[in-house]
């Protein structure tokens, strides 16, 4: 494994070297020995952590079944097809303000010490807008109550409310205009919205409003 060399200033005589090399082997044998058992181990720990997951890139099945909270196969596949950027509702109205010849940030942290994004953000106009879901943000005209867990689903939308509340208040605090658009809205009167409030951000700014 590893090759004796002779060492310089100790001297050239065989048995010093045979006893460097006996000793050298010994302690080099031992620390394989016991980083091969540490290895095989952790190979172990790790190989029945996959196969309890069902991890298939590690070719374990699916062995651990985890209850949806989903109130039906219906809600569970809507759930499981939501994204947090780029729905299709936000890439219309994208669309629809860029055809405004406005300019926008995506995905955007208006004030940086408050962790809210905005879907869409005016920097130099300081204008924040959110598309919000019907069913997540409690739509008036189209969210729907849960026939199924109603209770869980009742106080998870009224604390999306309460959220959407305060970060209106805490963008507003710093000097943010806050545009709501809800996803049924058509993208081409969100859009009108959006270009009136960033006209009056840009007028409210050159006045010297903060």
């Amino acid at each position: 494994m590893w090759a004796c060399r002779k060492v310089p200033g100790v001297g050239s005589a065989r048995s010093l070297r045979a006893r460097l090399c006996a000793r050298s082997s010994l302690l080099v044998e031992r620390v394989s020995e016991d980083s091969e058992h540490l290895l095989r181990n952790k190979i172990e720990q790790l190989f029945a952590f996959s196969w309890f997951r069902g991890d298939r890139s590690r070719g374990g099945p699916m062995t651990k079944t985890v209850e949806s909270w989903a109130s039906s196969e219906a809600v569970r596949a809507s759930m499981r097809s939501n994204k947090g950027r780029d729905t299709k509702p936000e890439l219309a109205l994208r669309r629809a303000v860029h055809a405004r010849g406005l300019r926008y940030r995506v995905s955007y942290r208006p004030v940086k010490a408050v962790r809210r994004t905005a879907d869409l953000a005016f920097t130099k106009a300081k204008v924040a807008v959110f598309m919000d879901g019907c069913f997540w943000h409690g739509c008036p005209q189209h969210h729907t109550v849960a026939t199924t867990n109603a209770a869980f689903w009742a106080e998870k939308i009224r604390r999306t409310k309460e959220r959407d509340a305060e970060t209106n208040r805490l963008l507003e605090e710093a000097g943010w205009l806050v545009v709501r658009i809800w996803e049924h809205e058509d993208p081409a009167q969100g859009a009108a919205r959006v270009t009136e409030a960033v006209i009056a951000g840009r007028e409210r700014l050159a006045s010297g409003i903060r």
